[in-house]
């Protein structure tokens, strides 16, 4: 019965991976294939991929989008771990009130915080374009970055900061020394997290956006009604190329921090 029942868990699992990464897999194949039609196959060709670099709209919105993200990111981070560290050292009733705000917006519907944005931006006379784009990515990406680094902060020593304070570091001395290494790993998911997510995100940045400022979710979108053009297959091949190599160096650090770490623990109990 045991083997039976571990031999359903294997196929399932295999199953799982198979519906989840075929449709990935058949996209990067046919971004090869020498016919526009996805219908048949017309011999292996990277003209699709010579397209891609000339083609200025796709360009243009890969430009935007990486702009985007990188800012909103890097934004949200800094305020989303400060936050984060501040909602910390709350006292519970504070605390648990300012969690329940922070999860609002991410079980929130997309649509909902896209037209609440959308109104914020008109009633306070911002022009919709890359500065409306760029906060509504900072906004829904904090709460992302707060859920990543309170549990590194939960793990963390209560009286860490307290204690570098006591041995004469100034706060920001402190923080930086002693709090900051601790919540690191919280603080690169969290990075990585808002990345994702602004690359991702479709609806909040339709509501957002301004006539003439595409990102790659949009740009798509747009072409969809038309069909899609075999540069995006080609597009689409290399974010998925790039986004597996950033995991892998990331998974791959993370596992050589463990090993040090753990010898650093096995270190300290024989001695």
């Amino acid at each position: 019965m045991k083997s039976f029942w571990k031999a359903f868990k294997g196929i399932y699992s295999i199953l799982i991976f198979i519906f989840l990464y075929a449709p990935i897999v058949v996209l990067m194949v046919y971004s090869f294939n020498a016919n526009k039609s996805r219908g048949s196959w017309g011999g292996f060709s990277l003209k699709w991929y010579a397209k891609l670099f000339s083609n200025a709209d796709i360009l243009d919105a890969l430009k935007n989008t990486l702009i985007i993200t990188a800012l909103a990111a890097i934004i949200a981070t800094i305020i989303g771990t400060v936050s984060a560290i501040g909602i910390h050292y709350m006292g519970t009733r504070m605390k648990s009130l300012f969690l329940n705000v922070n999860y609002l917006p991410v079980m929130n519907p997309d649509i909902v915080t896209g037209i609440s944005l959308l109104l914020l931006f008109l009633f306070l006379g911002i022009k919709l374009g890359y500065v409306s784009l760029l906060l509504a990515h900072i906004t829904f990406n904090i709460p992302y970055v707060i859920i990543s680094v309170l549990p590194k902060l939960r793990q963390m020593n209560t009286h860490t900061l307290e204690a570098a304070m006591d041995l004469g570091a100034p706060p920001i001395t402190a923080f930086m020394k002693a709090v900051l290494p601790e919540i690191w790993p919280g603080v690169i998911t969290g990075f990585l997290l808002a990345i994702t997510m602004s690359i991702d995100d479709f609806v909040i940045s339709f509501f957002t956006t301004g006539p003439g400022i595409n990102t790659l979710s949009i740009y798509i979108y747009s072409q969809a009604k038309k069909g899609i053009k075999p540069e995006i297959n080609a597009l689409s091949a290399i974010m998925f190329i790039v986004v597996l190599v950033l995991l892998l160096i990331v998974n791959r650090r993370d596992t050589a921090d463990e090993r040090k770490e753990s010898k650093k623990v096995q270190h300290r109990r024989m001695n």
